[in-house]
């Protein structure tokens, strides 16, 4: 009786395994929190895309409720995501950019062409802002309270409705 019960081991194994894999499966990678939600925004001395001679650090994130969305020239959601964010832009929310992995000349042109809600840009060529930060990839979007803590962290592409139905009133909720 014993030696049966012991052959029954690798499929409870293989079970409990099989468990885990599916609920690996099942999360969405878009619904993930950052580490730094209630944490401060990371610290940075970095120059803008405008100004190479101008460096800006997290201070540049105080006193007011800012979005902050990393976005690169490479990126094609970022394309897509640039009307809603001129929509933002335009009903007040104060939007700061991160030109992530990106030449100057490209994330200029990106600017000019797509148009540019942000009042500033950090130049962040090599990623290191981004790394901090946790970012997967872009489009990823934080939002930073008046004290320079994160509060909310918007992974992906923000579509119209989340506009409305999330950004909008997250930022209503810290101002």
């Amino acid at each position: 009786m014993r030696r049966r019960l012991l052959l029954l081991l690798p499929l409870i194994g293989f079970l409990v395994l099989g468990v885990f894999l599916y609920m690996g499966l099942s999360i969405n990678p878009f619904e993930r929190d950052s580490a730094l939600m209630a944490r401060p925004f990371p610290s940075f001395e970095l120059t803008t895309l405008e100004d190479p001679e101008r460096v800006v650090d997290e201070s540049l994130l105080e006193g007011e409720v800012t979005l902050v969305n990393v976005w690169g020239e490479w990126c094609p959601t970022c394309k897509q995501e640039m009307p809603q964010l001129l929509d933002l832009a335009e009903r007040g929310v104060r939007l700061v950019g991160v030109d992530y992995k990106d030449t100057r000349e490209k994330g200029s042109d990106f600017l000019r062409e797509f148009g540019n809600p942000f009042e500033v840009n950090i130049f962040d060529p090599e990623g290191s802002l981004g790394f901090d930060l946790g970012v997967y990839g872009a489009p990823e979007t934080f939002l930073v309270d008046r004290d320079g803590i994160i509060r909310y962290h918007h992974t992906g592409y923000i579509r119209p409705e989340d506009v409305r139905e999330t950004i909008l009133p997250e930022v209503e909720a810290w101002r």
